[in-house]
Protein backbone atom coordinates (compact mmCIF):
# COMPACT_ATOMS: atom_id res chain seq x y z
CA UNK A 1 0.00 0.00 0.00
CA UNK A 2 1.26 3.49 -1.04
CA UNK A 3 0.17 6.69 0.93
CA UNK A 4 -0.75 9.54 -1.44
CA UNK A 5 -0.67 13.23 -0.57
CA UNK A 6 0.72 12.98 2.70
CA UNK A 7 -2.01 10.72 4.01
CA UNK A 8 -1.58 8.89 6.97
CA UNK A 9 -2.62 5.19 8.98
CA UNK A 10 -3.68 5.35 11.96
CA UNK A 11 -4.34 2.42 14.28
CA UNK A 12 -6.34 2.09 17.64
CA UNK A 13 -6.86 -0.75 20.15
CA UNK A 14 -8.64 -1.98 23.11
CA UNK A 15 -11.86 0.50 23.17
CA UNK A 16 -13.97 -2.12 25.82
CA UNK A 17 -17.00 -0.01 24.45
CA UNK A 18 -19.88 -1.36 26.66
CA UNK A 19 -18.00 -1.70 29.73
CA UNK A 20 -18.28 -1.16 32.68
CA UNK A 21 -21.94 -0.26 31.73
CA UNK A 22 -23.51 1.22 28.75
CA UNK A 23 -23.75 4.70 30.57
CA UNK A 24 -20.56 4.92 31.92
CA UNK A 25 -18.96 3.75 28.54
CA UNK A 26 -20.94 6.29 26.67
CA UNK A 27 -18.77 8.74 26.93
CA UNK A 28 -16.00 7.13 25.94
CA UNK A 29 -17.53 6.37 22.87
CA UNK A 30 -18.10 10.09 21.86
CA UNK A 31 -14.38 9.99 22.39
CA UNK A 32 -13.70 7.97 20.21
CA UNK A 33 -16.42 8.93 17.58
CA UNK A 34 -14.87 12.08 17.66
CA UNK A 35 -11.27 10.92 16.76
CA UNK A 36 -12.77 8.95 13.59
CA UNK A 37 -14.23 12.19 12.44
CA UNK A 38 -10.73 13.72 12.84
CA UNK A 39 -8.61 11.18 10.80
CA UNK A 40 -10.37 10.40 8.54
CA UNK A 41 -9.66 14.08 6.77
CA UNK A 42 -6.38 12.34 6.24
CA UNK A 43 -6.27 8.79 6.51
CA UNK A 44 -5.44 6.26 4.12
CA UNK A 45 -6.50 3.20 6.22
CA UNK A 46 -7.58 2.48 9.97
CA UNK A 47 -6.26 -0.38 12.05
CA UNK A 48 -8.77 -1.42 14.62
CA UNK A 49 -6.84 -3.48 16.54
CA UNK A 50 -9.08 -5.42 19.10
CA UNK A 51 -11.57 -5.44 21.99
CA UNK A 52 -13.22 -2.44 20.19
CA UNK A 53 -16.69 -3.52 22.47
CA UNK A 54 -16.10 -5.28 25.78
CA UNK A 55 -18.56 -8.13 24.42
CA UNK A 56 -19.38 -9.23 21.38
CA UNK A 57 -21.06 -12.74 19.81
CA UNK A 58 -22.89 -12.73 16.32
CA UNK A 59 -25.78 -14.88 16.21
CA UNK A 60 -26.86 -15.71 12.88
CA UNK A 61 -29.86 -12.63 13.31
CA UNK A 62 -28.78 -11.03 16.07
CA UNK A 63 -26.19 -8.92 17.47
CA UNK A 64 -25.44 -6.98 20.83
CA UNK A 65 -27.50 -3.74 21.12
CA UNK A 66 -26.17 -0.26 21.31
CA UNK A 67 -23.04 1.14 19.50
CA UNK A 68 -24.82 2.56 16.65
CA UNK A 69 -22.84 6.04 16.64
CA UNK A 70 -19.92 4.12 16.40
CA UNK A 71 -20.84 1.54 13.77
CA UNK A 72 -22.65 4.21 11.76
CA UNK A 73 -19.02 6.57 11.91
CA UNK A 74 -17.28 3.21 10.46
CA UNK A 75 -19.83 2.52 7.71
CA UNK A 76 -19.72 6.59 7.33
CA UNK A 77 -15.49 6.40 6.84
CA UNK A 78 -16.25 3.35 4.70
CA UNK A 79 -18.65 4.30 2.71
CA UNK A 80 -16.31 7.48 1.55
CA UNK A 81 -13.70 5.13 0.08
CA UNK A 82 -11.24 5.29 2.87
CA UNK A 83 -10.24 1.13 3.91
CA UNK A 84 -10.67 -0.06 7.22
CA UNK A 85 -9.62 -3.27 9.05
CA UNK A 86 -10.63 -5.12 12.33
CA UNK A 87 -8.45 -7.55 13.92
CA UNK A 88 -10.79 -9.64 16.51
CA UNK A 89 -9.16 -9.30 20.00
CA UNK A 90 -10.15 -11.92 23.23
CA UNK A 91 -13.37 -9.70 24.35
CA UNK A 92 -14.75 -9.67 20.66
CA UNK A 93 -13.65 -13.06 19.32
CA UNK A 94 -17.09 -14.13 18.48
CA UNK A 95 -16.97 -12.34 14.97
CA UNK A 96 -17.84 -13.58 12.50
CA UNK A 97 -19.44 -12.01 9.22
CA UNK A 98 -21.29 -8.75 10.19
CA UNK A 99 -18.92 -6.55 9.74
CA UNK A 100 -18.01 -7.61 6.56
CA UNK A 101 -21.46 -7.64 5.08
CA UNK A 102 -22.85 -4.53 6.89
CA UNK A 103 -20.06 -2.14 6.64
CA UNK A 104 -17.71 -4.24 4.27
CA UNK A 105 -14.80 -3.70 7.03
CA UNK A 106 -12.50 -7.45 6.94
CA UNK A 107 -12.04 -8.97 9.96
CA UNK A 108 -9.04 -11.11 10.93
CA UNK A 109 -8.43 -13.52 13.38
CA UNK A 110 -5.13 -13.86 13.71
CA UNK A 111 -1.47 -11.63 12.48
CA UNK A 112 -1.66 -10.36 9.32
CA UNK A 113 1.49 -8.61 7.56
CA UNK A 114 1.48 -5.39 5.07
CA UNK A 115 3.90 -3.03 3.30
CA UNK A 116 3.32 0.61 3.53
CA UNK A 117 5.70 2.63 1.50
CA UNK A 118 9.04 0.81 2.13
CA UNK A 119 8.22 -0.16 5.77
CA UNK A 120 6.97 -3.61 6.90
CA UNK A 121 4.59 -4.26 9.76
CA UNK A 122 3.02 -7.35 11.31
CA UNK A 123 -0.57 -6.48 12.77
CA UNK A 124 -2.25 -8.38 15.57
CA UNK A 125 -4.02 -7.86 18.67
CA UNK A 126 -1.72 -9.85 20.77
CA UNK A 127 -3.55 -12.11 22.71
CA UNK A 128 -2.26 -15.66 23.62
CA UNK A 129 1.14 -14.78 21.83
CA UNK A 130 4.66 -15.62 23.27
CA UNK A 131 5.24 -17.71 26.85
CA UNK A 132 3.37 -18.06 29.12
CA UNK A 133 -0.42 -17.32 29.57
CA UNK A 134 -1.25 -20.95 29.66
CA UNK A 135 -4.21 -20.64 31.16
CA UNK A 136 -6.17 -17.78 28.72
CA UNK A 137 -4.49 -20.04 25.75
CA UNK A 138 -6.52 -23.14 27.02
CA UNK A 139 -9.32 -20.97 27.30
CA UNK A 140 -9.41 -18.99 24.02
CA UNK A 141 -9.42 -23.15 22.59
CA UNK A 142 -12.74 -23.61 24.21
CA UNK A 143 -14.31 -20.65 23.62
CA UNK A 144 -12.61 -20.69 19.93
CA UNK A 145 -14.67 -24.19 19.53
CA UNK A 146 -17.82 -24.68 17.12
CA UNK A 147 -19.02 -26.80 19.69
CA UNK A 148 -19.02 -24.37 22.26
CA UNK A 149 -20.07 -21.72 20.02
CA UNK A 150 -22.79 -23.81 19.09
CA UNK A 151 -24.18 -24.28 22.59
CA UNK A 152 -23.73 -20.86 23.39
CA UNK A 153 -26.34 -19.67 20.23
CA UNK A 154 -28.73 -22.13 22.06
CA UNK A 155 -29.41 -19.32 25.05
CA UNK A 156 -31.82 -16.48 24.44
CA UNK A 157 -29.58 -13.71 23.57
CA UNK A 158 -31.39 -11.87 26.74
CA UNK A 159 -29.31 -14.17 28.69
CA UNK A 160 -26.54 -15.07 26.62
CA UNK A 161 -25.39 -11.59 26.03
CA UNK A 162 -26.44 -10.82 29.91
CA UNK A 163 -24.42 -13.40 31.39
CA UNK A 164 -21.17 -13.16 28.90
CA UNK A 165 -21.14 -9.02 29.56
CA UNK A 166 -21.20 -9.66 33.24
CA UNK A 167 -18.18 -12.12 33.55
CA UNK A 168 -16.43 -10.16 30.50
CA UNK A 169 -16.31 -6.93 33.09
CA UNK A 170 -15.57 -9.35 35.89
CA UNK A 171 -12.74 -11.05 34.17
CA UNK A 172 -10.90 -7.51 32.76
CA UNK A 173 -11.97 -4.36 31.74
CA UNK A 174 -8.43 -3.23 32.25
CA UNK A 175 -6.40 -6.45 32.20
CA UNK A 176 -4.89 -6.23 35.62
CA UNK A 177 -2.65 -4.71 37.72
CA UNK A 178 0.36 -5.94 35.98
CA UNK A 179 -0.69 -3.70 32.62
CA UNK A 180 0.36 -0.30 35.15
CA UNK A 181 3.85 -0.55 34.54
CA UNK A 182 6.38 -1.72 32.14
CA UNK A 183 7.79 -5.48 33.07
CA UNK A 184 10.94 -4.80 31.23
CA UNK A 185 12.05 -6.09 28.16
CA UNK A 186 12.75 -10.15 29.90
CA UNK A 187 9.53 -10.21 31.10
CA UNK A 188 7.57 -7.99 28.88
CA UNK A 189 5.61 -11.38 26.41
CA UNK A 190 4.74 -9.52 23.71
CA UNK A 191 8.43 -8.11 23.00
CA UNK A 192 9.93 -11.61 23.57
CA UNK A 193 6.87 -12.79 21.07
CA UNK A 194 8.06 -10.51 18.36
CA UNK A 195 11.89 -10.62 19.12
CA UNK A 196 10.94 -14.46 18.02
CA UNK A 197 9.39 -13.53 14.72
CA UNK A 198 12.22 -11.20 13.99
CA UNK A 199 14.78 -14.33 14.40
CA UNK A 200 12.96 -15.36 10.87
CA UNK A 201 11.76 -12.65 8.87
CA UNK A 202 12.33 -8.64 9.72
CA UNK A 203 9.36 -6.11 10.47
CA UNK A 204 10.37 -2.58 10.24
CA UNK A 205 7.31 -2.68 13.28
CA UNK A 206 5.48 -5.31 15.14
CA UNK A 207 1.97 -3.61 16.08
CA UNK A 208 -0.28 -5.38 18.91
CA UNK A 209 -2.46 -4.23 21.55
CA UNK A 210 -3.66 -6.07 24.42
CA UNK A 211 -1.40 -4.88 26.43
CA UNK A 212 -3.23 -1.48 27.34
CA UNK A 213 0.27 -0.12 28.31
CA UNK A 214 1.10 2.40 25.51
CA UNK A 215 4.88 1.58 24.11
CA UNK A 216 7.27 1.43 21.87
CA UNK A 217 10.64 -0.23 22.16
CA UNK A 218 13.21 -1.36 19.54
CA UNK A 219 13.58 -5.25 19.26
CA UNK A 220 16.22 -5.49 16.45
CA UNK A 221 18.11 -3.69 13.82
CA UNK A 222 15.86 -0.82 12.41
CA UNK A 223 12.89 -2.97 14.42
CA UNK A 224 10.56 -1.97 16.90
CA UNK A 225 7.87 -3.33 19.03
CA UNK A 226 4.58 -1.01 19.11
CA UNK A 227 1.60 -1.53 22.11
CA UNK A 228 -1.20 1.33 21.38
CA UNK A 229 -2.69 1.33 25.13
CA UNK A 230 -6.31 2.12 25.24
CA UNK A 231 -8.85 3.74 25.44
CA UNK A 232 -9.80 3.30 28.67
CA UNK A 233 -7.06 5.28 30.47
CA UNK A 234 -4.66 6.53 27.97
CA UNK A 235 -6.65 7.33 24.72
CA UNK A 236 -4.13 6.62 22.83
CA UNK A 237 -3.36 5.88 19.12
CA UNK A 238 -0.59 5.01 16.57
CA UNK A 239 0.13 6.82 13.23
CA UNK A 240 1.86 6.39 10.56
CA UNK A 241 2.76 8.77 7.93
CA UNK A 242 4.88 6.72 5.23
CA UNK A 243 8.72 7.27 7.00
CA UNK A 244 7.74 7.19 10.80
CA UNK A 245 5.27 5.74 13.57
CA UNK A 246 4.31 7.82 17.01
CA UNK A 247 1.95 6.63 19.54
CA UNK A 248 -0.10 9.62 20.03
CA UNK A 249 -2.80 10.68 22.62
CA UNK A 250 -5.85 11.85 21.78
CA UNK A 251 -6.98 15.20 24.16
CA UNK A 252 -10.61 16.07 22.37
Amino acid sequence: MQLHNNKKIYFASDQHFGAPTPELSFPREQKFVAWLDEVKDDAEAIFLLGDLFDFWFEYKTVVPKGFIRILGKLAEIRDSGIPIYFFVGNHDLWMEDYFQKELNIPVFHDNQEYTFGDKTFLIGHGDGKGPGDLGYKRMKKIFTNPFFKWLFRWLHPDIGVKLAQYLSVKNKLISGDEDVTFLGEDNEWLILYSKRKLETKHYNYLIFGHRHLPMKVTVGENAEYVNLGDWITYFTYGVFDGENFEIKKYKN
